[in-house]
């Protein structure tokens, strides 16, 4: 029998093998070194997973970590807001948001807890769906913002029942104590995907809130301040135990800065119902500081609809209101300035030396400088001079002065002459954005040379074409924040600030924001004796002018009516009222204009007594006995344009129709849902969250002008102006 010897055995992870090496073939050696570095390249892979799962991904063990520790935000107050004599304009109150853990939801009553929040199955199912879409499932995520507090009783007695995946986090929310100003302050929302991207930088995260308009968008950053974070320990059940680490790890939240404003919030309210059931806006300027007094957009809005529960709900609804209430008119929307125009075409012309105080310019009824053509009207015949001519608002006068200065010789060509008025125009703040620190700000439309060769040709316009922008009609457009400073540049002598509401920021301006409100700028050296001429006609407007109806007893007003024709895609509609002034004349305290669209009258009539109630009220801190019927009469009237109210007509007709309509889908995915619904819930049908109709998606929006003026991109050329107050 053949010596057979046992050298070793060897044994490998998961199996082994007993092998005889005496006699063991050549062929039976290869194979056994290929099975063993076989085994051996699997241990490797095997250890390498495991380190990259435990070491270098986080995922895993983050999953692991938030078992048992939960990381909740701890939200900082944004800062607030105040007016000028410390009032809290815009605050901050306590609500809570429902947030949810989609991994975490195991084993809870879910018909119960949709009872409790008002909602079917279906859409407690598109609500963690929608979670685990915008931030994994393993993420804590809003079921619903703002729980208003029946909602917020619900859900805190019953919590207990709800710990795996749901908890409460507290959040600060807008609060207005004024109901006003709402197109100034603006409204906060929660921050998108698009959002996030150009915002990169800012350490934003899903579920933030960040300003989206107003005074919340420009200061975002001063406001916002910095997120905090708590950890909280949770068993196996997932109920909070208590803090980690004795919260050594926390993180406080440092509260935003507050602002302080130059807002006037009692003027503000005053102006809000002086222009109730109106159209247009007010803007008035302390014409020392650049600070904006009051901004009145109307028609507005109760700023508090766009904070809470219900917030999305009347967002769409403030959008689709044919009255733009969204809409900033005070900035966002232009006009042509209309007679208020000429009291700089009389700037232009003394310092250019074409007139003098005393030029005069005799008028027939109509300016007939351009020979053939249908004449430009003016109201009242007779000879005036400059500061007649301011008081009793004379067409042909400022045609005749803005003809001699576009055609004064010291100019080679009409382009020449054309590009120096235009440096005026700039130079008083027309044509470009100011600056002011509200966003969606315009700039208006001042023509130039290179406008008018594209429209006519090159060298075949002159001041003929154009004439009618003499008197603020034509291819000239502004807007009420720029006639606003226009008054504050005459009050001032020749230098204004740029407009803002910021006075300053507690803590420091450490962003820079308000560098540029706090230089005078002074465009061009034009004499006191020159703005004195003006001053006297706009004082004579108020006191045997156009505007006489609005005197203030005690006051002295040097102020300008402006009546403007309007078209709306090339028909007539009624007249647009303007009127500027500033008051006192010997020290300016504020400037001030307004504007009524579509009113059907004169600057005087309507623009005219708002102005002067407004100034009555900044400078005396009341309204006379005598003058309050007056004050009364303009809260009541109602100016609303024909077109819009049309419009509010058929949007109030189409959402009763709606509303009558039972939502039937609804109910159908109620049915088919795995839990079945109580008999209260099929009958209330669950209707307060329906999704749009079909055909709803597919409407066009409503059209942003129609409450507008005519957009001037490439207008046709004007039409002879015949309106001069």
């Amino acid at each position: 029998m053949p010596n057979r010897t046992l050298h070793f055995v060897y044994f490998f992870p998961e199996t082994y093998a007993c092998y005889c090496t005496s006699d063991m073939p050549v062929f039976n050696q290869s194979r056994s070194r290929f099975i063993r570095l076989l085994f051996l390249l699997a241990f490797l892979a095997i250890a390498a997973q495991l380190f990259n799962l435990q070491v270098l991904s986080g995922k895993y063990r983050q999953m692991a970590d938030e078992n048992a520790i939960l990381k909740k935000t701890i939200y900082p107050p944004r800062g607030l807001v105040f007016d000028r004599d410390k009032k809290a304009i815009l605050n901050n109150t306590l609500t809570y948001d429902l947030m949810v853990t989609p991994s975490q939801v195991k084993g809870i009553d879910t018909l119960f807890f949709c009872r409790l929040m008002e909602i079917d199955t279906s859409e407690f199912r598109d609500r963690i769906v929608a979670a685990i879409i915008k931030n994994k499932s393993f993420r804590p995520s809003v079921f619903e913002a703002s729980l208003s507090q029946q909602k917020y009783a619900r859900i805190q007695e019953n919590l207990w029942r709800f710990q795996n995946g749901f908890y409460l986090q507290e959040r600060p929310i807008r609060s207005y104590p004024y109901n006003a100003a709402a197109n100034i302050l603006g409204y906060i929302g929660e921050v998108d995907s698009n959002y996030l991207k150009k915002h990169a930088e800012e350490g934003y995260q899903s579920g933030d809130y960040a300003g989206m308009t107003g005074l919340e968008a420009s200061y975002e950053k001063a406001l916002m301040g910095e997120r905090g974070i708590q950890y909280l320990i949770k068993d196996n059940f997932n109920r909070i135990k208590g803090s980690y680490e004795n919260g050594d790890l926390d993180v406080e939240a440092i509260a935003g800065n507050n602002l302080h404003t130059s807002i006037d919030i009692e003027l503000q309210q005053f102006g809000e119902k002086l222009m109730s059931n109106k159209v247009g806006s007010i803007v008035a300027i302390n014409p020392k500081t650049g600070g904006i007094i009051t901004m009145v957009s109307s028609p507005t809005y109760n700023p508090g609809l766009l904070t809470g529960s219900e917030r999305r709900k009347h967002f769409s609804e403030l959008y689709t209101d044919p009255r733009l209430p969204l809409l900033n008119r005070a900035v966002n929307a232009s006009y042509s300035p209309g007679s208020t125009f000429k009291t700089l075409q009389a700037l232009v012309g003394l310092h250019e030396g074409v007139i003098t105080t005393r030029t005069t310019f005799s008028c027939g009824g109509a300016f007939y400088g351009c020979g053939s053509g249908k004449p430009m009207g003016c109201l009242d015949p007779g000879t005036y001079y400059l500061s007649t001519g301011i008081t009793h608002s004379c067409n042909t006068y400022f045609a005749n002065v803005m003809q001699r200065v576009i055609n004064n010789p010291k100019y080679p060509s009409q382009d020449s002459s054309l590009r120096n008025w235009n440096r005026y125009m700039y130079a008083f703040g027309l044509g470009h954005r100011l600056g002011v620190d509200v966003p969606t700000e315009q700039k208006g439309n001042i023509p130039t040379p290179e406008y008018f060769n594209k429209v006519y040709g090159e060298g075949r316009w002159n001041f003929c074409t154009y004439r009618s922008v003499s008197i603020g009609q034509g291819e000239v457009s502004t807007t009420p924040l720029q006639v606003a400073n226009e008054m504050a540049y005459i009050a001032n002598k020749g230098w204004y600030i740029i407009p803002h509401i910021v006075d300053s920021i507690e803590g420091g301006d450490k962003y820079g924001l308000l560098e540029k409100y706090k230089t005078r700028n002074v465009p061009m050296d034009i004499p006191d004796s020159i703005f004195e001429a003006v001053h006297d006609g706009m004082q004579g407007v108020m006191e045997s002018g156009t505007g006489r109806g609005a005197k203030v007893p005690g006051i002295t007003i040097c102020g300008k009516t402006g009546t403007v024709e309007n078209y709306y895609r090339g028909v007539k509609q009624p007249n647009h009222s303007f009127f500027c002034a500033f008051a006192p004349r010997e020290n300016p305290k504020i400037a001030i204009m307004c504007v009524v669209e579509n009113s059907g009258r004169y600057g005087g009539t309507y623009a005219a007594p708002i102005v002067s109630l407004m100034i009555e009220k900044y400078l005396n801190d009341t309204i006379d006995v005598k003058r309050k019927p007056l004050a009364e009469r303009m809260e009541k009237i109602n100016l609303i344009p024909p077109l819009m109210l049309k419009k509010m007509r058929e949007k109030d007709s189409v959402q009763r129709v709606k509303e009558a309509i039972p939502d039937v889908k609804n109910i159908k995915d109620t049915l088919q849902s795995d839990d079945n619904p109580t008999e209260a819930e099929l009958k209330s049908g669950n209707n307060r969250n329906p999704k749009p109709a079909k055909d709803s998606q597919n409407k066009k929006p409503v059209q942003a002008d129609m409450a507008l003026p005519d957009k001037q991109q490439i207008p046709k050329p004007a039409k002879p102006d015949s309106i001069g107050n």
